[in-house]
């Protein structure tokens, strides 16, 4: 076919569209812009329906399609909104993916984090929700194994976790993420976790619900620095407890209440608490510890 006003060649496509020689070529020879005819000279030229395929090619191209895709569109196997959606889910995980990790290059400068909690971080930040939950499942599976009987509603509470971290985290709740992390996979935190299940389901009697609800009594000798075994101390205790318990009795609520006790655990619903949104709790273990020592102190 010989040359035509109404065909342009490759350089004459590159003018108009603001493409480059280099790209238009590749393209053509890829088979997504075929010529529509060829020169005496064997020259690629192009009519009117190919400049608009080329257009759309183009457009296709800086929203980020990929060259497959683009040929399923050109070629009328796909629609471009099915393509598109497909694409705008892609985007949407991947922004959510780049907030997070910004939002963890955040704590990390505001942390001074060590080399080692770089790199756990990192890692953290490249997880899916699924596998950020997983996390949890794979420590509430291992320290409830075998275990039978109440301990499985709190199995279920334990694992409790958002769907998904928001958009824009907080700082506080990207911390909270990498502290339970650092948490559930701590050999001690888990056979600490797993003691106290165990002991959930013994046939030994239950702490007595007295002394708890007057817990508010060993908060204020905390916060007042009263030493659990003075005499003042001993004074609280007795507002706390039964005068008819038994320095045994005493010592064996004690015990009861230690099994039960511990600052990490505690530490594990906060930051649960965090993740999912709700108003933070103040400590009560703090208060626990205080009492548990001065039932083993009194007389």
């Amino acid at each position: 076919m010989n040359d035509s006003t109404d065909l342009f060649g490759i350089g004459q496509l590159a003018r108009r569209t603001g493409l480059t020689v280099r790209t238009i070529r590749f393209w053509s020879d890829l088979g997504l812009l075929p010529p529509t005819a060829r020169s005496a000279a064997g020259y690629r030229r192009y009519d009117a329906a190919a400049v608009a395929r080329l257009e759309l090619l183009s457009s296709l191209r800086e929203l980020g399609f990929g060259l497959d895709d683009v040929r399923r569109i050109l070629d009328r196997q796909a629609n471009v909104q099915d393509v598109a959606r497909a694409h705008l889910l892609a985007l949407d995980a991947e922004i959510r993916t780049l907030r997070l990790r910004r939002a963890v290059l955040r704590s990390i400068t505001r942390r001074g984090s060590t080399t080692e909690e770089l790199r756990l971080m990192n890692d953290l930040a490249r997880l899916s929700a699924r596998e950020r939950q997983q996390i949890i499942d794979d420590f509430v599976a291992e320290v409830f194994a075998g275990v039978e009987g109440p301990p499985a509603g709190l199995a279920q509470a334990m694992r409790a976790l958002p769907a998904e971290l928001p958009d824009e985290p907080t700082d506080e709740e990207v911390d909270a993420w990498l502290e339970l992390a650092e948490l559930v996979a701590d050999p001690e935190f888990r056979s600490r976790v797993r003691q106290m299940a165990v002991a959930g389901t013994t046939d030994e009697p239950a702490p007595s619900p007295e002394p708890m609800a007057k817990l508010e009594l060993a908060r204020a000798a905390v916060t007042a620095g009263t030493d659990p075994a003075s005499p003042e101390g001993q004074a609280v205790l007795d507002e706390m407890v039964s005068a008819t318990l038994t320095p045994d009795q005493r010592r064996a609520l004690a015990d009861s209440l230690d099994t039960f006790t511990d600052r990490r655990v505690e530490r594990y619903w906060q930051l649960i608490g965090v993740l999912n949104g709700r108003e933070p709790f103040p400590p009560a273990v703090p208060a626990v510890e205080w009492l548990i020592a001065a039932l083993r102190a009194g007389r």
